[in-house]
């Protein structure tokens, strides 16, 4: 199981220094600090919009692929 935990929390600021994040996105933006802290490259979606700004950190993969 992926936790939020001190990595992740770690990991979340240095996301938006890279690609710009404010508002709602830093939701999206935690959940791929969770991906990378843990090794998870791959993120099955219904919402690519959301998601396409991290796709040179993790692969994107639409839930109607």
């Amino acid at each position: 199981m992926a936790e939020n935990g001190p990595t992740v929390t770690t990991q979340l600021p240095k996301i938006p220094e890279d690609i710009p994040a404010g508002g709602r996105q830093i939701h999206d933006a935690n959940i791929v600090a969770t991906m990378l802290t843990y090794g998870i490259r791959e993120l099955l979606t219904d919402n690519v919009a959301d998601f396409v700004r991290y796709s040179s950190l993790v692969e994107i993969i639409p839930l109607d692929a």
